[in-house]
């Protein structure tokens, strides 16, 4: 399980990718590349309340609610210093589709959005990265454990006019140039400088083949 942040960070969010083997929920790099029929779930934790939503565009093009749904309650309010686990308490996201990449959206926000992020439109045609690319390992990451890691997947941040979901473009904008992604201890903090006035948006892009 995700450790919880600590009070004194500043607007710091955690996420976590965990996969299922025999032993149980184990958590792995986000850029890892996943093979069709891997479990996975997401723990994600604040420093500061706020409203969540994750939304998933899979290779398929099927697109879909991960967080809020009517298995996890319609309350998408998030508590600072909690830990919280997407899809579902007892749930996982099972790898799917053709071998590309899951495009999964963050939308985290301090301030209430409304409803623009509920409905469900058509992903748009063209995808800044076509669904159909295939994942390639890097070789000389992990080479030793023999894992293969994907370095253009894992959590990143929107670019400068990179076409997303409808539903998202009222409040999609190019990450914030002060925003930093870290790596540390088998997560990614997403990490302000500086207290959030409005939405943020990234990506989490699961590789899989």
């Amino acid at each position: 399980m995700a450790a919880l942040l600590r009070a004194d960070d500043v607007q710091r969010i955690r996420i976590t990718v965990e996969k299922q083997d025999a032993s149980g929920w184990k958590p792995v790099d986000a850029a890892l590349v996943f093979t069709t029929g891997d479990k996975l779930r997401f723990h994600i934790s604040s420093t500061f309340a706020g409203y969540l939503y994750v939304m998933n565009h899979g290779t398929s093009g099927a697109y879909e609610l991960l967080f809020p749904r009517s298995d996890t309650g319609a309350d998408n309010r998030i508590e600072a210093q909690k830990d919280y686990l997407v899809p579902a308490a007892q749930g996982w996201f099972r790898v799917t589709g053709p071998a590309g990449h899951d495009i999964v959206y963050w939308v985290i926000s301090p301030v209430k959005l409304g409803n623009e992020v509920r409905a469900l439109p058509p992903p748009p045609p063209n995808p800044d990265l076509p669904m159909s690319f295939r994942p390639r390992c890097d070789d000389t990451i992990f080479k030793s454990r023999g894992d293969c890691v994907d370095t253009s997947a894992g959590v990143k941040p929107l670019k400068a006019g990179e076409a997303v979901p409808k539903n998202l473009d009222s409040i999609a904008a190019p990450t914030p140039r002060e925003l930093l992604f870290i790596q540390e201890k088998g997560a990614t903090v997403v990490s302000s400088p500086a207290p959030l006035t409005g939405p943020i948006v990234y990506e989490l892009r699961l590789a899989h083949r």
